[in-house]
């Protein structure tokens, strides 16, 4: 597990916003290659891995997304400050203050907002308008910062990983490097199955790597590796609490993209209870993951998902268990291991159905 802790360290310190997730692949690349049959990156930047099973059972695909939600530059002012708009689900209020790299050259810059000196009432009183927030790279005017940045780059949040407190680490983008980590483990072992492990792209501005990956693939059964919300902190009510942080992975039995197959959850957790791996189920609806597309694609697939549970999600840092990311491991392999003896699968013909 301590291989497992320190990809994941190394996965959080690069950068992989949406549409610019090479450096995460790369390095994906470089710790499953000799674990693999086959891989391959396809047009839009998936990287698809296949490794054979030792029996004649269903077609697994276990996914996971590489890229991070971030900032695209869209205007350099003539005082040398940046514009940008936010790419995925940012809430506004989180940006102020918050060190950034930009680009391949990774300039350092922060998100700067009016002093509160110099707020009038109603601006203090007010919410955060991204359309009020620049990125300071330090340039003096527009040429300076024109010479460092251009329009189009991307900007991720500049914040390593940190382990502190009780077992607990804190880093941008464990969603989903997190589920990476978790699937570079399980592509080390053998299992029955087929296994089809898709690191795919853009999952946060709209799932868009899950439907090529999928039309590819076209898998019987997927298993979707993701973080997902936590918000366990004082003053919660326990229903508000989605997941609870060092409870164990969570499954979700429904968000707003899909309902997860009940055989196959229920699989999952008999797996959790028979080898006392601990789990909670995600308590709310509100989100998604590439699971609605995998579950509609192609012929269809029975789909479940395993979430970490991380607290401060789709913020330029967030929490999660160790203990918590080390049972997710567990339980994903477990599953695998006894995938075939507990699903079956049904396609109709001629009006009888064929196992």
């Amino acid at each position: 597990m301590k291989e497992a802790l320190e990809n994941l360290k190394k996965l959080t310190a690069l950068d992989g916003v949406s549409g610019e997730e090479k450096p995460v692949r790369d390095y994906i690349i470089s710790r499953i290659k000799e674990h693999v049959d086959d891989y391959y990156v396809d047009n839009i930047g998936n990287l698809i891995t296949y490794k054979k099973g030792t029996g004649n059972s269903p077609k697994v695909m276990l996914d996971a997304h590489m890229d991070e939600v971030g900032l695209l530059i869209t205007q350099i002012n003539s005082d040398g400050l940046l514009k940008f708009r936010t790419i995925g689900g940012i809430e506004d209020r989180v940006l102020v203050g918050k060190r950034v790299r930009i680009g391949e050259k990774k300039i350092p810059g922060v998100i700067g907002f009016k002093p509160l000196h110099l707020q009038s009432s109603k601006e203090r009183s007010g919410t955060v308008d991204k359309k009020q927030l620049t990125i300071d790279i330090g340039a003096k005017d527009k040429d300076q910062a024109a010479s460092k940045v251009e329009i189009g780059d991307l900007a991720a949040f500049a914040y390593d990983p940190v382990e502190f407190g009780d077992n607990k680490l804190m880093a941008k983008a464990l969603d989903d490097r997190a589920g990476c980590a978790v699937l570079i483990e399980l592509l080390k072992h053998k299992y029955e199955c087929d296994i089809y492990g898709c690191f795919t792209v853009q999952e946060e501005i709209g799932l868009k790597g899950a439907r090529t990956s999928t039309f590819q693939v076209r898998p019987d059964i997927a298993l979707v590796l993701e973080g997902t919300t936590c918000y366990d902190v004082p003053d919660t009510k326990e229903y508000g609490m989605s997941t609870v942080c060092g409870r164990g992975p969570a499954l979700t039995v429904m968000d707003r993209t899909v309902i997860a197959d009940r055989d196959l959850l229920r699989h999952i957790i008999k797996t959790a209870e028979l080898n006392d791996i601990p789990y909670q189920f995600k308590q709310t609806v509100t989100g998604g993951t590439n699971a609605g597309k995998i579950q509609t694609g192609g012929t269809g697939a029975k789909v479940a998902v395993i979430a970490l549970p991380c607290r401060y999600i789709h913020s330029p840092v967030s929490v999660m268990d160790i203990n918590d990311f080390e049972n997710m491991i567990k339980l994903s392999k477990k599953v695998l291991e006894t995938l075939p003896a507990s699903i079956t699968l049904y396609r109709e013909q001629g009006g009888k159905e064929y196992v």
